[in-house]
């Protein structure tokens, strides 16, 4: 059945330049120190939150991982809110703004998983995929 009604527009976020400088230096760096510094310097960036989840779960650390992956898919919410997202519709993966986001959500979905909040994972994953089936792919769920 083809869905007749009209899909809301896509909400793209603005691309955070020096949240992304800071991420690509702690990238170089390589430390936990250098990503909390990249957070704490912009801490409306859902890609350092993102960043700090995925380093954490990386490491076995489910429930740091929860923490700042939430952080991050809040912080993230915002954003869309404030540039038009009414709570649904496409945040494509394949703009660079929406990614923070979109990673957090991901890495919310497994840390929920690992820590047995079952219901909050499902839920998650299903969001991710809702937001953009190609996030999910290249996220690898």
């Amino acid at each position: 059945m083809q869905n007749l009604m009209p899909e809301p527009p896509a909400t793209l976020l603005p691309v955070d330049e020096a949240a992304e400088a800071a991420l690509e230096a702690a990238a170089k760096d390589g430390s936990d120190a250098a990503y909390e510094h990249a957070a704490a310097e912009h801490p409306t960036s859902s890609a350092a939150w993102a960043a700090l989840a995925q380093r954490a779960l990386d490491e076995g650390r489910a429930v740091t991982a929860y923490a700042y992956a939430r952080t991050g898919y809040h912080r993230g919410l915002d954003q869309l809110r404030r540039n038009g997202w009414k709570g649904h519709g496409p945040v494509p993966w394949s703009h660079e703004g929406n990614r923070g986001f979109l990673h957090s959500l991901y890495v919310l979905s497994r840390a929920a998983d690992q820590i047995g909040e079952s219901d909050e994972a499902a839920r998650c994953a299903q969001f991710v995929r809702d937001c953009d089936p190609a996030a999910a792919d290249a996220l690898g769920g």
